[in-house]
């Protein structure tokens, strides 16, 4: 059988050399959402990037958190606004949290702050839906599979009842050989520690694992596989594809209060 590649399944840039104009859409598409709905600013954390911006939809209904990706090396929560269009317009309240990058941190020092992140929204009074693109689908799974209140006595099991990962990576050591991993600086041993597939699975819990359908066959086989493994660990797992989509594409749909995803994520608030 043909080594894997790693390079090419994973350089989703080079993949879609028309990234530039869909990144600049997201940007143009945000600017827009703000100026119409802005949103409510947390802090949740010292840092200039740890904020959340809050696009409420009411103060008592169901909270979904976005988390952005950009292979935990780019981009922020502003570069996602448009992406809580769709549920607001269901009158669900969406929260877009912004983290430090590599390499200035580590991936493990992002899911720490992801989980500094949910412990302010807990103040809320609202169980978490935690949904996210690429590396945010990775730290979607990750706060899915928190154990709360070993990280905070005070926090409940159920803080987060359910994940919506688009395109996420949930076993990072096949990235370790690749041009990603110059800002993140995973060791194999790193890249094991901080993969969700390997932790205890949140038995009892929800999870969508969605992929675009013109992705790379490794993106796929990441999805699929947590599916499959935590699924038979006792989570309520899914595996989706989005038509046609390709690793820039797979998110527009969140701004669609139609789509099959927007409709889904309304109904993993009501779990």
């Amino acid at each position: 059988m043909a080594e894997i590649d790693y390079e090419v399944e994973y350089n989703n840039r080079a993949r879609v050399p028309e990234n530039p104009a869909l990144m600049a859409g997201w940007a143009r598409d945000s600017a827009a959402y703000r100026e119409q709905h802005p949103p409510r600013r947390l802090a949740y954390g010292p840092g200039s990037r740890n904020i959340i911006d809050l696009f409420e939809a009411g103060r008592d209904g169901p909270l979904v958190v976005f988390i952005h990706g950009g292979y935990w090396q780019a981009l922020d929560g502003s570069s996602s606004s448009h992406c809580a269009r769709g549920l607001n317009a269901h009158g669900i309240s969406v929260a877009v949290p912004t983290y430090d990058l590599c390499p200035n941190v580590t991936v493990g020092d992002i899911i720490g702050e992801m989980r500094a992140a949910s412990r302010e929204l807990a103040k809320l009074g609202r169980p978490l839906v935690v949904s996210g693109h690429s590396a945010g689908g990775h730290l979607a799974a990750c706060m899915l599979a928190t154990d709360w209140p070993a990280y905070d006595a005070a926090l409940p099991t159920n803080l987060v009842k359910a994940a919506y990962a688009i395109s996420g990576l949930f076993e990072l050591e096949p990235l370790v050989g690749t041009s990603v991993n110059k800002a993140l600086g995973l060791d194999r041993a790193a890249a094991k520690a901080a993969s969700p597939l390997l932790w205890t699975p949140p038995e009892g819990k929800t999870l969508d694992a969605v992929v675009g359908g013109n992705e790379s066959a490794e993106y796929h086989r990441q999805s699929r596989t947590i599916a499959d493994v935590w699924g038979k660990a006792g989570v309520a797992t899914r595996f989706g594809v989005v038509p046609d989509a390709n690793h820039f594409t797979a998110i527009a749909p969140l701004a669609d209060p139609d789509s099959a995803m927007v409709l889904r994520l309304k109904e993993l608030t009501q779990i």
